[in-house]
């Protein structure tokens, strides 16, 4: 009897220690939005903002975050040195007014993104033009220069997606951002048509009837106007950059199912995406118009009318055809109690339902303020826990799906300030094939050389060589350095043996 209780036990023991050192998946989007339209950087100095910015960088990717999502445009303005629209009040404090001492965030943000081994999305706001506390707006103003294609409700200035000229602007300033920079992706957030206010109408209907396209009912005519932008979008971004990838993070209700129709919909009730913000999310997934999508699930698990678990699973089953991405609010998930346990919060739940759901590849955290000041321990969990080795990003198979070469003459060497891995990039002719980041794993002597296993990364970084921990030359080692493409495509495997 001793003997089985002390197997039971034994058991029980083990099933904990798997259980709390899971495996992990080797690909996984791990995301963080930046805002600016907060105003967290609203009069900074440049040197202020850029050590703010440092600061949450190096949290992020401590964290194993591994794409940043910054705000660069909020309403018609721009993060960036934009030859169209005019420099953000929140940056500098009046809208129109360059940074001084001058400098461009967006192009500083890809810079540092890069070299930590990270991707650069920015992120715009397309349709808002003015916000309701913007108070002045500069002469270069796309609403000054053309106030008649805009409408305003509650307070805000919108861009009238019923206008061709509007949604064709859009995508310019969209491709101009695409084409100066070098950023991963082009990220668009949730408003579209605007939020609905009780009791406002919103102002369109002279538009409706002079553009109406043969559409006779006002809700479908603006839904066709956001797919024709979606898909104008996408192919503004692809003409320019094949291997950016666009993203959209919409509202985390697509359809109540309480409120009828054909469409699928889920057991919940709020604002919802189809009906109320006319954007027809499904319909671009499965058009192919979009790369990856966030569904903005900020609710906690529970909750009575937008449960976490239910819109979870509702949009693993029906938005998995292409890259999906949760967006999980820090704040309100370390808030809620587990229904379970409720001495501990949500993470954990939220985490297993994220890995063990189709479709699924990673998380994108709202917001990275809150992950910087470890709000609920969050940062601390992912570092020891949910993110304790490095994950690549998702295939996009769609877009590409041709690995690079090896790394080639991978050897180490002695260098003044120490031992170092040193490689050669692989040959590649187009940009697609060419290596943009390379993997570094280490095997102990006699290991298997296991290139899924992502507790043995120990570095994702875009140069071509790496600092050895010597310590005496007594152990051995095999590293192993493979390339990833821009789309993270991964390469056959350069081994090298020595000696820490």
């Amino acid at each position: 009897m001793k003997t089985v209780c002390y197997f039971i036990l034994l058991c029980l023991s083990m099933w904990q220690t798997l259980n709390a050192q899971e495996i992990l998946p080797k690909r996984e989007f791990r995301g963080a939005w930046i805002q600016m339209i907060n105003g967290q950087f609203q009069g900074m100095s440049r040197d202020a903002m850029q050590a703010n910015l440092t600061n949450q960088l190096n949290v992020m990717h401590r964290c194993g975050v591994n794409t940043v999502i910054f705000q660069v445009r909020g309403e018609a303005d721009a993060l960036y040195c934009s030859p169209f629209e005019p420099w953000s009040r929140f940056l500098t404090g009046q809208q129109g007014k360059a940074p001084s001492p001058y400098w461009d965030p967006l192009q500083w943000m890809v810079d540092e993104c890069h070299k930590r081994g990270m991707e650069l999305h920015a992120w715009i706001n397309p349709f808002r033009a003015k916000t309701k506390g913007t108070r002045e707006l500069a002469i270069t103003h796309p609403y000054v220069l053309h106030p008649e294609r805009f409408f305003e409700y509650d307070g805000l200035y919108i861009f009238d997606p019923g206008l061709h000229e509007n949604r064709k602007y859009i995508c310019h300033i969209a491709a101009d951002i695409v084409r100066r920079y070098d950023v991963d992706g082009l990220h668009i957030d949730d408003y579209f048509y605007p939020y609905p206010v009780a009791g406002v109408s919103i102002p369109d209907q002279k538009t409706f009837e002079a553009h109406r396209n043969g559409i006779d009912n006002i809700a479908d005519w603006r839904r066709y106007n956001v797919n024709v932008f979606i898909e104008m979008l996408h192919d503004s971004i692809r003409a320019v950059k094949p291997w950016v990838k666009f993203g959209v993070s919409p509202f985390g209700i697509y359809h109540n199912a309480k409120a009828g129709t054909n469409l699928p919909g889920s057991n919940t009730g709020g604002l919802q995406n189809y009906d109320d913000l006319y954007a027809d999310v499904l319909y671009w997934i499965n058009k192919g118009w979009v790369d990856y999508t966030v569904p903005q699930l900020y609710w906690e698990i529970g909750h009575r009318t937008a449960d976490y678990e239910e819109l979870v699973k509702w949009w693993s089953r029906f938005a998995g055809g292409r890259p999906l991405v949760i967006g999980q609010d820090i704040e309100r998930t370390v808030r809620a109690a587990d229904l379970k346990n409720p001495n501990v919060n949500q993470m954990d739940a939220k985490f297993r339902l994220q890995r063990s759901l189709r479709g699924i590849q990673g998380s994108c955290l709202w917001y990275s303020a809150a992950l910087v000041r470890n709000e609920g321990n969050y940062a601390n969990a992912l570092c020891q826990k949910y993110h304790r080795a490095p994950a690549l990003q998702p295939l996009f198979p769609f877009i590409d799906n041709e690995a690079p070469g090896k790394p080639r003459k991978v050897k180490a060497m002695w260098m003044p300030d120490g031992y170092y891995l040193f490689w050669t990039a692989p040959k590649g002719k187009r940009e697609m094939d060419r290596a943009r980041n390379y993997v570094v794993y280490r095997f102990a002597k006699g290991e298997r050389i296991d290139l899924y296993n992502t507790e043995r990364i120990v570095a994702i970084t875009p140069q071509t060589l790496l600092k050895l921990p010597y310590q005496g030359g007594h152990e051995k080692y095999t590293y192993v350095v493979t390339a990833l493409d821009r789309l993270q495509n991964e390469s056959k495997g350069k081994k090298v043996n020595v000696k820490l």
